[in-house]
């Protein structure tokens, strides 16, 4: 029983500091472009590798 004082307290701390975690990101804007990153992938990089880097050949 001793052990219930302990444990529910620290519980409900944890589930507080969870919860204002999940309304911080939720204020910054963390879920505002879901398919930003989805769709990021599949674009294509038009950066051309450097010119060095393509052959080593002069040496």
């Amino acid at each position: 029983m001793s052990g219930l004082l302990f444990l529910i307290p620290i519980a409900l701390f944890l589930g507080a500091l969870g919860l204002a975690a999940f309304l911080w990101t939720l204020k910054s804007g963390q879920y505002e472009d879901l398919d930003g990153a989805a769709n990021r992938i599949l674009l294509d990089d038009d950066s051309s590798p450097d010119p060095e880097s393509k052959s080593h050949e002069d040496r």
